[in-house]
């Protein structure tokens, strides 16, 4: 029998060959969404017509506050920028404060949980006490208060998506902590760990080479539902006037920022975009993240598998 390539062995795509139907759809409308998001986040400098700071082209400064037209799809902001650049580029941001922030968050995570669940005792005791405390704690919250200490509320890109970065590590750090913790301690007493034991393999050993493996199996479904959280944290970060400033990177928290005096005035497209690539986004994430988690739900699984033969009893029944 052939071995399953990579690709295939990805748990987005062998969740895609289990969909059907209503799920596969939403699946399949959440998948194409966070690939458009990437390859613009990826394409930016190719596709936005202009610099996520440029007020002026060879025929002049844009404006403030101009209408769509054919030299601005999408109009300009109070500031002078153009609308549709400014949103193409906040894809950018937006990708780098999800990397940063969950890729700190699993790592973290991790560690501590499979150290906590494999060794237990007074240290076990601790993290859990610390883990359940965080909860405790907005994650905005923390984003403004790391923006403070990081930057003073004024925010390079590396400042604010960094706040952004810690206050949702922080937050996400006890979700992975309790998932890889719970696996380690059901694996842990597993044949094939005592075995280790008894053939001389350190702890450290055992965690890293035989626990870990088996205890991380359900983080992509984490992974999906934090990453649309912490773009809400960044955009709330920048709409509460505590993002990243205009000249150093396009956040789209910061635009819907600046926009609130346009929209009683009459210009709408300033928020309208912006607000719309926020919506889609985390729209598109949600969707893969709840398709996923849908799949792995072993009762689920069930009433589908149940559903199918029931299915297939009644044209068996028709057709004779």
């Amino acid at each position: 029998m052939a071995r399953e390539s990579l690709f295939a062995r990805l748990p987005v795509v062998r969740s895609y060959r289990q969909s059907v139907g209503l799920q596969r759809g939403m699946l399949t409308a959440g998948l194409a969404i966070c690939a458009v998001f990437l390859l613009t986040a990826i394409l930016a400098p190719v596709l936005a017509p202009y610099g996520f700071s440029q007020l002026s082209d060879a025929d002049g400064t844009f404006g403030a506050r101009q209408a769509p037209s054919a030299e601005h799809v999408l109009g300009t902001t109070a500031g002078g920028f153009d609308v549709l650049s400014r949103v193409i580029w906040g894809t950018q941001t937006a990708l780098f404060a999800i990397v940063v922030s969950v890729a700190m968050s699993i790592f973290i995570g991790i560690l501590l949980g499979v150290v906590s669940g494999y060794l237990g005792g007074w240290i076990d005791r601790v993290l859990v006490v610390i883990c359940d405390a965080i909860y405790a704690f907005p994650t905005l919250l923390l984003a403004i208060v790391a923006a403070i200490v990081i930057s003073g509320g004024q925010s390079s890109l590396v400042g604010g998506v960094f706040a952004a970065a810690i206050s949702i590590t922080v937050v996400f750090i006890p979700q992975y902590f309790r998932v890889v913790r719970a696996e380690t301690v059901r694996i842990k007493s597993e044949a094939f760990v005592e075995s280790a034991k008894v053939i001389g393999a350190s702890p450290w050993r055992i965690m890293m080479r035989h626990v870990l493996r088996n205890a991380t199996r359900t983080l992509p479904l984490i992974f999906t539902l934090n990453a649309s959280e912490a773009i809400l944290t960044l955009a709330g970060l920048g709409f509460l006037g505590f993002g990243i400033e205009p000249t150093a990177a396009a956040e789209w928290g910061y635009d819907l920022n600046r926009s609130i005096e346009d929209v009683t005035s009459g210009v709408w497209w300033t928020s309208i975009f912006p607000g719309v690539a926020i919506v889609l986004v985390v729209l598109g994430i949600t969707l893969v993240g709840e398709s996923l988690n849908d799949l792995a739900d072993p009762r689920l699984r069930t009433r589908r598998a149940v559903a199918k033969r029931a299915a297939v009893a009644v044209e068996g029944g028709v057709s004779a």
